[in-house]
């Protein structure tokens, strides 16, 4: 059985199955643990609310504009029942609008957070067509496409996608380092009343390194990285956002999965340079470069 954990996944290390975890609502969370404050540093990563079809709010999560329209996220975070996407990109944190609730979860009349802002976008969300809401890891990608003009940072600058297989060459170790950036818990306790910075909604970097590849409970689909307080790491709601390969602007792969409930230890970042993937994401007029 599988539940959405706050906007993440987890996956059981044995038998790569999802953990459920009973009792919590469906509500995706907002930092990356033990990261810094990202600032202005990646204005091309946004953090993303789903909505449904009749426009309330589902869950957040996180991801990359890899051009003025294209936005990258999870699979998990795009999946049904969402029907629809805003996409906001301040630098800074991200306050709700009063007048929103979490009892009903409407957007009507409400004209900031979670249903629109200033620096936001609204768009249409696809999802991955292999992808499967009972494996989600195998093919957990998902895109936004922005609405009218979309979104272009004041630099111009935009995430890239990784070459067709340029992962395997990546060798497990500390060397092996990752930019990961995202809106999501700094950190997650199980207890519920003792959660810390839930309410946070700022763009967070950590540095976690390869701790897995090509083998053992991530196959050839996924990565997983360092989840520790030397490095940092991702946390529930940092979902689809983008794992840049060392310091670059490339997407190595998107935030999926985590092994336990405090965020500690090792994350699952889903791979985007397989040829499903690419091929896929070339239908949206998005290449490596």
């Amino acid at each position: 059985m599988r539940t959405r954990l706050h906007g993440w996944r987890a996956l059981a290390v044995a038998v790569a199955a999802v953990v459920a975890l009973a009792g919590m609502a469906v509500t995706p969370a907002a930092a990356i643990t033990n990261g810094t404050l990202d600032g202005n540093a990646h204005p091309y990563v946004g953090l993303m609310t789903a909505h449904g079809a009749n426009g309330n709010y589902l869950w957040r999560c996180s991801g990359t504009l890899l051009n003025a329209h294209v936005f990258i996220t999870a699979g998990h975070c795009t999946e049904a029942p969402a029907a629809s996407a805003v996409v906001f990109f301040d630098d800074g944190l991200i306050t709700p609008d009063p007048a929103f609730t979490l009892t009903t979860r409407s957007c009507a009349g409400i004209a900031g957070y979670p249903c629109g802002g200033a620096n936001s976008r609204t768009g249409v969300i696809h999802t991955h067509p292999q992808y499967d809401p009972n494996a989600f890891f195998l093919h957990d990608l998902g895109v936004v496409v922005l609405d009218g003009a979309g979104f272009t940072p004041t630099n111009g600058s935009f995430g890239r996608l990784p070459a067709l297989n340029s992962l395997d060459s990546l060798r497990v170790g500390r060397s092996t380092t990752f930019t990961s950036v995202g809106f999501g818990l700094q950190k997650a306790f199980p207890d519920a009343a003792a959660r810390k910075n839930i309410q946070e909604r700022q763009r967070m970097v950590a540095h976690p390194w390869l701790h897995q590849i090509n083998g053992g409970i991530v196959g050839d689909y996924a990565l997983l990285l360092s989840n520790n307080a030397a490095a940092g790491g991702t946390c529930f709601g940092d979902s689809g956002g983008p794992n840049f390969r060392g310091t670059t602007n490339i997407v190595a792969g998107v935030t999926s999965f985590g092994l336990n409930w405090t965020c500690g230890g090792t994350g699952g970042v889903y791979r985007v340079d397989r040829a499903d993937d690419l091929t896929w994401l070339a239908t949206f007029g998005v290449a490596p470069s």
